[in-house]
């Protein structure tokens, strides 16, 4: 049944009645912890190269997917050429950190918005209905399942709409193997189908630019949804499709605004300068998501993108905070090892406990992010690159750091999702 309306931390059981707990960002892992064990806060940054990782297990697909797929020349869709109000966009994943955003712009530039939500969405399911189609006024709001394709075309085919375009900011709750099987590729595919079979001709799906090097679950099952959206444009050139892979988002850099300004020191790997990333706001994301429904200049691309300025190291983040608190600069230097540690006791663990497979992707999760820069990737050199990386808005990291130091992370709470 469906309904439409108008308008951290995690904790996982381990063998003789322990426990591991992860504390994830989307960048970093702020906190590590075995049962009652002093812990470290640790920060897992990306960076420009290291020696090789050594959970990879077939190099060979290491660079399975550096360089975007060669455009499909398509046939301009008729949409293009109405009226924004004219034009019917069905938004899934909209009650996530980007899609509620996504939705407000989509509003704001005059759209025809349908969202779909889950009847408890939000993090952890914390959003009622009220609440969400509080949050998401302006559109026209019908609580189903995208997770189950039987259900959510009966929900669509309820509505008595067809739909110009369909845009999905679905994204794995955790970042989990079969979760991440589950919404990256299953629930992503559903809204292509429906949104096919309801006459949608584009598709806008929010990627992520870390899939260049595919050694993660979430990874690959992003990679297979791009790859599916291509053949779709190959086989059809009514179908267009619009890839967009944002480098890393405010929220996952943030996680440390409140230890330093409390006196401790800012954690980093090595001396701090292994990585960079053009970190891009939630609003402005939002806004080139929105671009890519009209614009036929991104139509049939992958869109790499990043926000404004210069790539920032985690040592570079870590001065403009300190700068703004005015404190002198204290900075703690966490040896990558303490992660390949972690990784390695996790793997023997898994072999024996199989109900520890996600903490062990979680593990390679933080790892990977400790150890690649979220730029462009060149395939040639494998090096990382801020000049190619694009640029994007008007928001800078050390404004959003100035508004966490003034209002806290109200908004940018990180809860399941706690991946992108």
């Amino acid at each position: 049944m469906s309904l439409c309306y108008s308008s951290t931390f995690i904790t996982l059981p381990s063998p003789k009645n322990k426990t591991l707990s992860f504390n994830f960002s989307s960048h970093f892992i702020n906190q590590f912890q075995v049962n009652s064990t002093p812990y470290y806060p640790l920060s897992l940054f990306s960076r420009k190269s290291h020696e090789p990782i050594k959970y990879t297990t077939q190099k060979s697909k290491l660079y399975a997917s550096l360089a975007p797929s060669p455009p499909v020349e398509a046939t301009p869709s008729t949409f293009r050429t109405k009226n924004p109000k004219d034009v019917n966009v069905l938004v899934v994943g909209s009650t996530g950190y980007i899609g509620k955003f996504v939705v407000k712009e989509l509003v704001k530039r005059g759209f025809n918005v349908t969202s779909i939500a889950r009847e408890k969405s939000g993090t952890k399911g914390s959003m009622d209905k009220e609440t969400t189609l509080r949050e998401l006024r302006g559109a026209n709001v019908c609580f189903s399942d995208v997770t189950n394709l039987d259900t959510f075309n009966e929900s669509l085919k309820s509505l008595g709409v067809s739909f110009d375009v369909v845009v999905s900011c679905l994204a794995s709750r955790n970042g989990g193997v079969k979760d991440s099987w589950k919404i990256d590729y299953e629930a992503t595919k559903n809204s292509l189908v429906a949104g096919r079979k309801l006459g949608a001709s584009h598709f806008v799906l929010l990627s992520a630019i870390c899939v260049q090097k595919p050694l993660l679950e979430f990874q690959r099952a992003k990679l297979k949804l791009e790859d599916e959206l291509v053949k779709e444009a190959e086989k059809d050139d009514r179908f267009s499709y619009s890839i967009v892979r944002p480098t890393a988002f405010f929220k996952s850099l943030g996680g440390q605004v409140d230890l330093v300004k409390d006196g401790k020191p800012y954690v980093m790997f090595g001396d701090g300068k292994l990585c960079a990333c053009k970190p891009i706001s939630e609003q402005d994301l939002a806004s080139f998501i929105v671009d890519c429904v009209m614009s036929k200049d991104k139509v049939n691309k992958v869109l790499p993108i990043g926000g404004p300025g210069k790539a920032l190291t985690p040592l570079e983040q870590g001065e403009i905070l300190f700068k703004l608190l005015g404190k002198e600069p204290k900075f703690l230097k966490v040896p990558i090892g303490i992660m390949d540690f972690a990784i390695g006791v996790l793997d023997f663990l898994v072999k024996v406990f199989p109900s520890l497979e996600d903490a062990a992707e979680f593990g390679k999760i933080g790892r990977y992010y400790a150890a690649e820069s979220m730029l462009i990737l060149d395939p040639n050199t494998g090096e990382y690159s801020d000049e190619k990386t694009p640029s994007y808005g008007n928001d800078t990291l050390e404004e959003f750091f100035g508004r966490v130091l003034r209002e806290g992370m109200a908004g940018q709470e990180l809860g399941e999702q706690n991946i992108f």
